[in-house]
This record gives structure tokens, sequence and C-alpha cells, in this order.
């Protein structure tokens, strides 16, 4: 049997590491049971090594980089894609990785597809202001003009490549997982065991506590809502500061515990203006629970009326009408809404094969036809 062999490479996998780690688990365990293909996963860690067809690189521990290390020699990374002789190589993240890729290819003359997760020039911004912006998009055109095609998680995404003079850009939004994260993992004993009144509504938040989550926002809309509702935050770096009504789960927690709260919640709220995709926004309404965002970044292609409500951003005030709105409206038929709209639109199963569409279009006539079984 013919097969074509798959690699991604990425920095971005850590033990508690986000959407990225959440794409190429999803992608490795269902592109190991496809007929013709092989995959294999290069990320760094502290020793080489290999199990199940994922590859450690070593590669130095970011000094309170909760688990994440940084690449700093290319040759590695380089040797370890040439030793793989893969047909296709997918990078997913823009340093060190990236032209390691590039440069094995040089050797193996396969193509590259590199995956624009973050919003590299945005994120550079935030953390050393606007000065940084131009040569960061010089960065980026130079680096995905090399691939021989790129994808982005959004419309948003994409648009702001081409906006930079990147060429061969197709969106290709990520996906969930349906089985853990299920209405079914509700827990009705939720709110006694954290102490939170039964007749309250519960909502949710779910992810970092990072500056650009704009976690402010939902502290003082939640206030304006009062006694009769409740908040969870839910993951690292929260506030310590809150209030009366909100409750803090200040750790990262693996994905079944989240759904069981997300589950257990009668809605997710989120604040974040510049999300690339919003991962979080699909598991809750994979949940079964609506969501209230903010009409901005990503979330304006993710959440339909028929499973939420976007509001102002930076309006505490606009969020928490938005929130009296969704219960006049009908939460849980909402909330059953977005279950279907997920269960059509994001399975992991249906994202996989929209991405061998991709590979597919890059290999051309190089790919065997029984890969596609």
């Amino acid at each position: 049997m013919l097969i074509v062999h798959i690699a991604d490479i990425t920095m971005f996998y850590a033990p508690a590491s986000g959407g990225v780690r959440t794409y190429l688990d999803a992608k490795h365990r269902r592109l190991g049971i496809k007929p013709g293909i092989r995959h294999s996963l290069l990320i760094p860690g502290a020793h080489l090594g290999e199990q199940d067809g994922v590859y450690t690189v070593p590669a130095p521990a970011l000094p309170f980089g909760k688990g994440y290390r940084f690449p700093v020699r290319l040759a590695p990374w380089r040797n370890a894609l040439q030793d793989l002789q893969p047909d296709l190589i997918e990078v997913g993240d823009p340093y060190l990785t990236a032209w390691a890729a590039l440069d094995a290819r040089r050797q193996l003359d396969v193509p590259v597809i590199g995956f624009y997760h973050s919003d590299l020039p945005l994120l550079c911004s935030n953390r050393m202001g606007n000065w940084v912006t131009p040569n960061i998009e010089a960065y980026v055109r130079r680096l995905y003009g090399n691939f021989d095609r790129v994808l982005a998680p959004s419309q948003l995404m994409a648009d702001k490549l081409v906006g930079l003079g990147v060429k061969n850009v197709y969106v290709q939004p990520l996906g969930v997982d349906l089985q853990t994260f299920h209405p079914g993992a509700r827990d009705p004993e939720l709110r006694a065991e954290l102490g939170i009144a039964e007749d309250s509504r519960l909502l949710i938040f779910a992810g970092r506590g990072s500056k650009e989550k704009n976690l402010p926002v939902l502290l003082d809309c939640i206030k304006r809502l009062g006694p009769r509702f409740h908040l969870l935050l839910v993951g690292s770096s929260m506030p310590a500061i809150v209030p009366d009504n909100v409750t803090v789960i200040d750790e990262f927690c693996p994905a079944p515990q989240v759904a069981r709260l997300m589950a257990s919640a009668d809605a997710l709220l989120h604040a974040g203006d510049q999300e690339t995709f919003g991962l979080v926004i699909l598991e809750a309404m994979a949940c079964g629970i609506p969501v209230i965002a903010v009409a901005a970044g990503a979330f304006q292609e993710v959440v339909t009326d028929q499973c939420g409500l976007l509001c102002a951003p930076n309006s505490p005030a606009a969020m928490a009408e938005a929130v009296h709105e969704l219960f006049r409206s009908g939460s849980t038929a909402l909330g059953q809404q977005a279950r279907r709209h997920v269960e059509q639109h994001y399975a992991w199963d249906t994202v996989v094969d929209s991405l061998l569409g991709h590979y597919h279009a890059v290999l051309g006539t190089h790919w065997p036809m029984i890969a596609n079984g």
C-alpha cells in the first residue's frame, strides 16, 4: 500500500497549552486510523525521543513558561525532518521550527504548509508597543510568503495575511471534541459542591487569565448583574480579588473537567476582543450552553444568533444587558441549537477531511489515491 507521510512541527506544545495542541492531538488521533496515511508530530522536549509517532527534539524550557520550550538551534529540527522523510510538512508556529521546515524542504523537495494560528503583530504590539508592528508585519510577510499554502483559522486572520501581501491563503477552521464536550457532562451536584445557590444563573469563563481576555469587563458585568447571577472563572492566572458572586478555579483544568463545569453552567461569557478563532466558544456550544461574547475578532464568524449573543466590546453594561436578553429569550433552546450547530460544522472529522483536501492540493499527482479512503 502506498502511504503518504505528513509531519507537523511546532513549539506551541506544552502540558497546559491551548488551541494548537488541541488541534494537533485531535489531528494525530484521526490521521492515525486513516488508511494510507502516516502522521508524525515534532515537538520540543527535554530529550530526543519518540512515542506513538510523537517525536521530541531537545529544547530549553522557557523560564516561567508553564512547560513551554523554545527551540534555539535550527539543525536538530531540520535533521529530524530529514530523517523522517515526510511527503508534506505543516508548520504550527512562526519561529525557529518554521525556518527549520523551510530549510528541510530544500533537501527533501516536499511542500510546506504554514498554519497561522496566532496574530503575531498584534501579540507583539500588545507586549512591546506599536513601534514594533512594521518590523513584525514584514517578518510575517517574508516567512509566510515562503510556504506552498497558508491556512488561517478564521476569515479575519486570512484577511490580515492577504493585507500583508501573503498569497495562497485559505480559511481552515478548527474543531471541537464532541464526545468530551457534551451536554451529558453536566453535573447536577456542582453548584452544591462550589457553594453556589441552586436558583442562581451560573455563567462561566474558561481560559488563561491573560490581558487580552479582558477579565475586568466580566467582573464589572457580574457586579452589575447582582447576586441572582454567579460567575465561575476557570483557568490559570486568574484574578485573586473578585466580587462576592464570583468563584475562581485558578489552575489549568483538563478537558473533561472543563466540560463538566461548562455543561453545568447556563451560559459562557467571553469579553476577549482579539481572538483568532475562539475554541472555548465551540467547547461551550458543544456542551449545550449558549454563549455571550463581544462583536470583535473571530467571534463574529463563530457565534450566530442561533447559538448566543454578541455585544459591544469593552462595555460591561452592554454585556450585562446581553445576559438579561439571553435569559429573556430562552437560554435552553439556544443551547440546544448551539450543540446542533457545532455538530454540523465543527466536528474534528469534518476538519480533518478538509485538511486532507489542502494536502491533496499541494501534493497533486504525488498523493496516493488510497489516502482518501
